[in-house]
């Protein structure tokens, strides 16, 4: 199992929205074995993270961006590393 989270804004804002949006098309992808979280940046989860710059995107707890939208090529690479295949 592959977990996204993506921490941004609130409300978000279009580079937040388009962050998430990419995150869960790239999820239907992989048929139930990765989840996409929506989580605020300014927040006690966020804090563990040293996040500086929304969006941030973190795929099974490593940050893999921050500031900039993670392309779904990106994320589809990294998950099928994650998942063995």
């Amino acid at each position: 199992m592959v977990t996204i989270k993506i921490f941004g804004t609130t409300p978000p804002c279009a580079k937040c929205k388009r962050a998430e949006q990419e995150a869960r098309k790239v999820a239907e992808r992989f048929s139930g074995q990765v989840t996409v979280l929506k989580l605020d940046a300014i927040g006690p989860e966020a804090e563990g993270y040293g996040l500086l710059v929304p969006p941030t995107v973190v795929v099974n707890e490593q940050v893999v961006g921050s500031g900039r939208i993670v392309p779904a090529e990106q994320l589809v690479t990294l998950i099928k590393t994650l998942l063995g295949g």
